[in-house]
């Protein structure tokens, strides 16, 4: 059974940066394409919002534009883990970030669809303005 783990939430003040690490075990975490995902306050676990996605083989990415250019998706296949750099932090990225796997192997960043029942528990990322 895959499971994820995220890590590295926190609070930090606007224009701060944070690293998010997410570790997969259980699966073959270099045949999947990987994403994040993210909950506003108030917000239903059914309405998290796309952050990014990083194809299987590391070479297609694709962000949400309210995140382009502040952050950064990356993969380590040898450690089974997919990052999320968040640089220029602002108040309104403050949510539960969570990561996911495609549902489907060898898939790129385009078209990325996570798997429905695979999720992380998720990690909090708080900015204050």
């Amino acid at each position: 059974q895959v499971q994820l783990v995220e890590s590295g939430g926190g609070l930090v003040q606007a224009g701060g940066s944070l690293r998010l690490s997410c570790t997969v075990s259980g699966g073959t975490f270099s045949m999947y394409a990987m994403g994040w995902f993210r909950r506003a306050p108030g917000k239903e676990r059914e309405e998290r919002e796309f952050v990014a996605a990083m194809s299987w083989n590391g070479i297609g990415t694709r962000y949400a534009d309210s995140v382009k250019g502040r952050f950064t998706i990356s993969r380590d296949n040898a450690k089974n883990t997919v990052y999320l750099q968040m640089n220029s932090l602002k108040p309104e990225d403050t949510a539960v970030y969570y990561c996911s796997q495609d549902k489907d192997p060898y898939s790129g960043a385009a078209y990325y669809i996570p798997a429905n029942d695979i999720w992380g528990q998720g990690t909090q990322v708080t900015v204050s303005s």
